[in-house]
């Protein structure tokens, strides 16, 4: 099932939409709290790249593209590819990182071309009024997304279950790690890391299917 047939992609855009407008192009801008947290969190996305050597990547929710300002700074030699399905997140992408030439930027909810990596940071927390059961079932279609444009490994991040309940917002999906690892075991590869450690309400998952 295609990721395009899923009706809550527009309120999704939207949401995203109303935030780059009231927060510019910004980690509140993409619905985080701040940069400090954002790099932490690109930190270990990042760990499923071995080396500094070129490689290509898909940044599927690239939002603004901060993740290529991340791997730049850092002097990470890649061929990049931005994918959102807010057409004003690709807009400001575009205009933000015009001058790197090995930057290409797509409206899509997935993937078109077959790179070494794949990175999705976010892209499964906003849920709005979608249910548990299709939000997962969304999910795994989004994965399998992931693992077929991904030659050398994925990784992607989720808010976690173990939040304090207080804390956690109805409209956020908070999901339980050990099941994403054992999916991710069982459709992917043996070789799956769960980081849950880093201090954040999260958890990233790395799939590495070449050692």
């Amino acid at each position: 099932m295609s990721t395009q047939a899923y009706p809550f992609f527009a309120e999704i855009a939207s949401y995203y939409n109303l935030k780059l407008s009231e927060n510019g192009e910004t980690p509140q801008g993409v619905d985080w709290n701040g940069l400090a947290s954002q790099e932490k969190r690109f930190d270990q996305l990042c760990k499923i790249i071995p080396d500094k050597n070129y490689f290509s990547l898909n940044d599927l929710g690239c939002g603004y593209a901060a993740l290529l300002d991340y791997l730049q700074k850092r002097q990470f030699a890649c061929r990049y590819i931005g994918i959102d399905i807010s057409e004003k997140m690709i807009d400001a992408a575009k205009r933000r990182h015009d001058k790197y030439k090995d930057a290409r930027f797509i409206i899509n909810s997935k993937p078109d071309k077959i790179t070494d990596f794949s990175i999705a940071s976010g892209i499964f927390n906003v849920r709005l009024k979608t249910n548990d059961l299709e939000w997962f079932s969304y999910m795994r279609c989004v994965l399998d997304n992931l693992n077929f444009a991904s030659a050398r490994g994925f990784a992607f991040n989720c808010l976690t279950a173990f939040s304090e309940a207080e804390k956690q917002k109805d409209y956020l999906y908070y999901a339980e790690p050990f099941s994403l690892v054992q999916l991710c075991m069982q459709r992917y590869s043996r070789n799956v890391a769960l980081l849950h450690d880093y201090g954040l309400y999260e958890f990233t998952i790395l799939v590495r299917k070449k050692l």
